[in-house]
């Protein structure tokens, strides 16, 4: 049998997959299996609907490296990316005295293997505060302890504990300076905010510590449990579990496409072996 690569490069989407399903962790980045399956129907809307998604990620990390509103504005050539950037323009965080890192990707070692993130925009206001800006395009608002409860608000605040205390001057970065914001832009005045805290980052790196040891040391990945998210999975036909894909309404969270990490860690943050 396949085992776990090492180094192996965790992410906030390996992880979530390792939750939901271990199965699919295991089909995916150890088996590393192509599977020609759609997640959700009606296809062309949601795969149209991803890209108007990055398009906008982009758009707004354009503005924020200094580029005019008004000119990246003529890219939202559709009904839906226009509306998200008036919603931005009109509800973009202030953050005068900031130090912004937008699009920035922070990495750091966990046993033989390392973890990654990347993140929409840290902003830092060093001693005072940092917020983690996350932007969402779901159709649909998720509920608060959905969010909570997703493997990337636990990853991505404990790792910036972890691994950012360079973008705060060589100060550590404190757990209870942090605030993870989602921002959604089909619901701009309803921000999902987690303030963090030691106790939540205490119990965060010792789970993510867990799961990586635990993921480590499986001899077997068995399928999940609930069958109700394998209408939303590629793999669904593979494992028996199902040929036709999910209904794009009766997701929660929606599948966001994550950039693969195929990257120079000379030149991310990282925390020292």
């Amino acid at each position: 049998m396949d085992t776990l690569p090492s180094p192996f490069t965790f992410s906030q989407s390996s992880l979530q997959d390792y939750n939901d399903c271990p199965r699919r962790f295991q089909l995916r980045y150890i088996e590393q299996l192509a599977w020609p399956a759609v997640e959700t129907e009606p296809t062309q809307a949601y795969e149209r609907h991803q890209q108007e998604g990055s398009l906008f990620h982009r758009m707004v990390q354009q503005h924020l490296i200094g580029l005019p509103a008004e000119k990246l504005g003529a890219q939202a050539k559709s009904e839906s990316l226009n509306r998200w950037w008036e919603a931005y323009q009109q509800q973009a965080p202030a953050l005068d005295g900031y130090a912004l890192y937008p699009e920035y990707t922070l990495s750091a070692p966990i046993g033989e293997h390392r973890l990654v993130a990347k993140y929409d925009l840290i902003a830092i206001k060093p001693g005072e505060k940092v917020i983690i800006y996350d932007w969402k395009t779901y159709r649909k608002r998720p509920r608060d302890e959905y969010l909570a409860a997703r493997w990337q608000t636990r990853l991505y605040s404990a790792l910036l504990v972890q691994a950012g205390r360079h973008l705060n001057g060589g100060t550590p970065i404190l757990p209870e300076k942090i605030e993870m914001i989602y921002w959604f832009a089909n619901f701009p005045n309803e921000p999902a905010r987690y303030v963090y805290t030691d106790s939540k980052f205490q119990r965060d790196w010792e789970l993510i510590e867990k799961i990586v040891k635990e993921i480590n040391e499986a001899k077997e990945f068995p399928l999940a449990e609930d069958e109700h998210p394998c209408r939303f999975c590629t793999y669904r036909s593979y494992c028996d579990r199902g040929v036709k894909a999910g209904d794009w309404d009766e997701v929660e969270g929606e599948t966001e496409m994550e950039e693969g990490f195929e990257i120079d860690f000379e030149q991310i943050g990282e925390i020292a072996f």
